[in-house]
């Protein structure tokens, strides 16, 4: 089997040829797969020139016995083995669906204003994640709750393997505090679920026919101009033989919100389509399957002791701030390591 580099030449040599564009789709998916190659081999030759420059320098900084230079050194090789560690994580992303944009849902659990909040706090550390990471991330469907946080919110997250890496956050997560919302102060525990979904090409066909489907329209909540709470825009999708349900007002029209349900539903549809495909055989190989989607997977602990914990993999972060703040890579690594 040819190298990357190898591939990657073959591939540019076909574009010089003059009936290269002759076909525009194959065209394409040579452009497609050559951009790919290159997004491996640019970061791996730069993290070979960083590592050889960093080793030559270890001699360097013995006889210098500079503090100084130490630090930067360490710093450099700190730096080094981090980008390592998110090229090796980006080589177990190599499922069929790991590439994908993805949707992002996240629903309240049981106890009304506690559980709402608590949705809210994941929505804005997805939000800052995403962010982090330069992606684009866009609300498609949200729910207020009664007092206060959101019942629910699904986005659509945009960017390289946000499939990947979201889908380890698949499940519930519970959260121990004490609640600002009780005047006597008391610890309380509430749970919220995320789920994600890749988004499908268009050129990925899911049959989905009108008698498989129960549509349901209502008046859009929320900020969205002089039509919301006047017209049934809104719509709710759900697919009566596997009780997948889907609902979208982000857009203006009743058709628009039609069509993004439809998108998500067929997304939905092929996710577990593929999934069963790849459990079939991982347990044909021996292999762990993927944990199930309800599983209980992460505690975040704000009183009487902060941390989060990871219970997949038992990883663990005891600056909750940051991690409400976003800085979850380490959670969605350990998981990719483990059952990735």
């Amino acid at each position: 089997m040819p190298t990357k580099e190898a591939r990657a030449e073959t591939l540019t040599a076909k574009m010089e040829e003059p009936t290269f564009w002759s076909d525009g789709a194959k065209a394409q998916k040579v452009i497609d797969e050559l951009t790919d190659l290159k997004s491996w081999i640019l970061p791996y030759k730069e993290l070979k020139i960083r590592f050889e420059n960093v080793s030559a320098l270890f001699p360097e900084v013995e006889e210098a016995s500079d503090p100084q230079f130490f630090g930067e050194l360490l710093n450099e090789t700190e730096k080094v083995a981090s980008t390592l560690e998110a090229l090796e994580v980006r080589r177990m992303l190599s499922g069929e669906l790991d590439k994908k944009n993805c949707y992002l849902s996240i629903n309240a659990g049981a106890g009304g204003t506690e559980a709402c909040d608590w949705a809210q706090m994941l929505s804005r550390m997805y939000q800052r994640f995403a962010a982090k990471r330069g992606w684009g991330i866009d609300v498609i469907d949200s729910v207020d709750g009664e007092v206060a946080g959101i019942k629910s919110i699904t986005f659509k997250i945009t960017g390289a393997f946000a499939y990947g890496h979201c889908k380890a956050e698949k499940g519930v997560h519970r959260l121990v505090r004490i609640s600002p919302f009780d005047s006597n102060a008391r610890r309380h525990t509430s749970f919220a679920s995320v789920d994600a979904t890749p988004e499908i090409a268009d050129d990925i066909k899911i049959d989905i026919r009108p008698d498989q489907i129960r549509v349901d329209t209502f008046r859009s909540s929320g900020a969205g101009g002089q039509h919301v709470n006047t017209t049934d825009s809104a719509v709710r999708i759900t697919h009566l033989s596997t009780g997948i349900v889907v609902s979208c007002q982000s857009e203006r029209s009743q058709i628009q919100n039609r069509e993004t349900c439809l998108k998500i539903l067929a997304a939905k549809l092929y996710e577990r389509e593929c999934l069963e495909r790849e459990n079939k055989l991982k347990a044909l190989g021996g292999e762990k399957l993927e944990i199930a989607w309800g599983s209980q997977i992460r505690n975040y602990v704000f009183q009487p002791y902060t941390l989060v914990k990871d219970t997949r993999t038992r990883y663990e972060v005891g600056n909750i701030q940051a991690v409400m703040d976003g800085e979850i890579d380490g959670f969605i690594y350990a998981f990719l390591k483990e059952f990735g």
